[in-house]
């Protein structure tokens, strides 16, 4: 009952001075606003990075040519010429716990269909990256083992490239030209909208590897080798032994450098997600001081509350109040500012973050965990900064407190 009596208190006691509770709890709904805010563009940048390098594949590691200690001027992708075809099948056939290995090549080519034209990235692979990439076919079909072995001009194209060649109409079975040359189109893929990065997944156009290596490029070696492992607790062992085997191919002795060097997605990912959830707690961080300030708001008003209400605290220790009861009634009157200060500001930090998303062009991710802290420390905090206040209130002489004028 008699904290019943406290709490109610406590409300008539923040209502009678509206505007200076407002501006008490501005600082606590700002700050809690601002940590909510913060972290669900930190969990943006995370959630962008991690999917980029999840869209290339799960499990997956990337041979490329040219060392990785190689020093001076490096040169343009792909501009190597240490990898081939043949360490590709190598690596599939002699190297254990994978599920598929896929060479490709790349360049950029302008598209035509009679009148309409597009330049787009045309890359050759094999058949196996459709798995590797989680790629999915619409209408027709993808790139097969016999395209390959006979070097055919078929191609699958992504959305983007169909609308700019072929409109509206459905693409597969008609013709197209790259670089000159007739290529039929066997399929079309589905939408996978842009990357995180901002690139068109839709701009691609795939020909067979055999075919871009002979008749469109001119070239006898791969650019990259992509090779999913069927295990991510063995990725670091198929790496050794893919770094092994091609020392072997390549003839590469001990003190030597490698001409190759393989990238695993799983450990980079990791890197990133460390570094990412480090800017995360940063920002965090810095917006958490706002919620400090907050808290020394209420520390300051809790202090002329007493000051000014001296007088009520006699009356009441005289009529019998124990220091328990005026410490109770301004610890709840501190709290319900944290509370009520706290509830207002999470409303404010996920729509903060709603309009972040769609002005900003930033993808913010709202989780449970930073409203459920931040809210936790917006009442601890009313709790902290309002002991003080409360136990010096609690404390007055009720002699001393009658006297004050």
């Amino acid at each position: 009952m008699l904290f019943k009596e406290s709490f109610a208190m406590a409300l008539t006691s923040l209502m009678a001075n509206k505007m200076r509770t407002l501006l008490t709890m501005l600082g606590i709904i700002i700050g809690v606003g601002a940590v909510i805010a913060m972290v669900s563009i930190g969990m943006g940048v995370r959630s962008n990075v991690t999917s980029s390098i999840a869209s290339l594949g799960s499990n997956m590691l990337i041979v490329s040519p040219g060392s990785s200690n190689r020093g001076g001027v490096r040169g343009a992708a792909g501009s190597m010429q240490t990898l081939k075809y043949d360490d590709a099948k190598a690596i599939e056939s002699k190297v254990k716990n994978i599920d598929y290995v896929s060479p490709a090549v790349s360049t950029s080519s302008q598209l035509v269909n009679g009148s309409n034209n597009w330049n787009s990235s045309v890359q050759g692979v094999t058949p196996e990256f459709l798995a590797i990439r989680s790629l999915e076919i619409d209408y027709g079909s993808f790139i097969t083992k016999n395209d390959l072995d006979k070097r055919q001009r078929v191609c699958v194209i992504g959305t983007t490239v169909a609308s700019n060649l072929f409109e509206n109409e459905n693409p597969v079975g008609k013709t197209i030209r790259i670089k000159n040359q007739p290529f039929k189109v066997v399929g079309l893929l589905k939408s996978k909208g842009q990357s995180s990065m901002g690139q068109d997944q839709d701009d691609m156009v795939y020909i067979p590897l055999t075919t871009a290596q002979e008749r469109v490029m001119g070239i006898t070696y791969v650019q990259s080798i992509n090779v999913q492992v069927s295990d991510p607790d063995k990725m670091d062992q198929v790496q050794e032994q893919i770094e092994q085997l091609l020392r072997s191919r390549h003839h590469i002795t001990n003190g030597k450098d490698d001409d190759f060097h393989v990238r695993n997605l799983t450990s980079l990912m990791e890197t990133v997600s460390q570094s990412t959830a480090m800017l995360t707690l940063l920002l965090g961080s810095i917006a958490g001081i706002s919620l400090l300030v907050g808290g020394i708001g209420i520390m300051n008003i809790m202090m002329v509350s007493v000051t000014e209400r001296t007088r009520e605290i006699g009356i009441r220790k005289a009529l019998g109040a124990t220091f328990m009861n005026i410490m109770t009634q301004f610890l709840i009157e501190s709290m319900v500012i944290g509370i009520i200060g706290g509830l207002i500001g999470i409303g404010l930090g996920c729509v903060a973050s709603q309009l972040i998303a769609k002005f900003g062009n930033f993808t913010t991710v709202i989780t449970p965990l930073p409203i459920i802290v931040s809210f936790v420390f917006s009442v601890g905090i009313g709790l902290f900064f309002g002991i003080y206040p409360a136990r010096k209130a609690a404390k007055l002489d009720p002699i001393e407190a009658l006297r004050y004028e």
